[in-house]
């Protein structure tokens, strides 16, 4: 894997380069950032929502499904009065036209995301699909 190198253009920004991409984050105002970018924890949150997303997306083109209006949410819990995940729930919502015979195979598809698998096991992960008015 290719090294990552972290630059800090000032105040709270930290910027990392990785390949030929810039990832650049900051941290809210109430932390003492700008807010021009994320905060690098909710880069961490959208690697694991993206993940599953294509997990999901190439279960869909290799059975050549329709994947019109599907997308995908993710909630986050965290533990009583700590910043320590405790519960993390993602939900593909997909069109009426989704085989219910494919709810079981895209879930554990959906569960093979490398990142999802490097979480604590402790932490409490759900996935499910849900259809449109569910």
């Amino acid at each position: 894997m290719s090294q990552f190198n972290v630059t800090f253009p000032g105040n709270k920004r930290v910027d990392v380069a990785f390949k030929t991409f810039e990832i650049k984050t900051d941290q809210s105002k109430k932390n003492g950032g700008d807010e021009t970018a994320p905060e690098p924890f909710a880069i961490f949150l959208s690697s694991l929502a993206s993940c599953a997303g294509i997990y999901a997306k190439s279960f869909f083109a290799t059975r050549k499904l329709d994947s019109t209006d599907m997308h995908l949410g993710m909630d986050v819990k965290f533990k009583k009065g700590q910043k320590h995940m405790d519960e993390i729930n993602i939900t593909l919502y997909v069109n009426r036209q989704f085989p219910k015979k494919y709810i079981k195979p895209i879930i554990k598809a959906m569960n093979g995301c490398a990142v999802k698998n490097q979480l604590n096991r402790e932490i409490k992960t759900n996935t499910s699909v849900a259809y449109p008015d569910q």
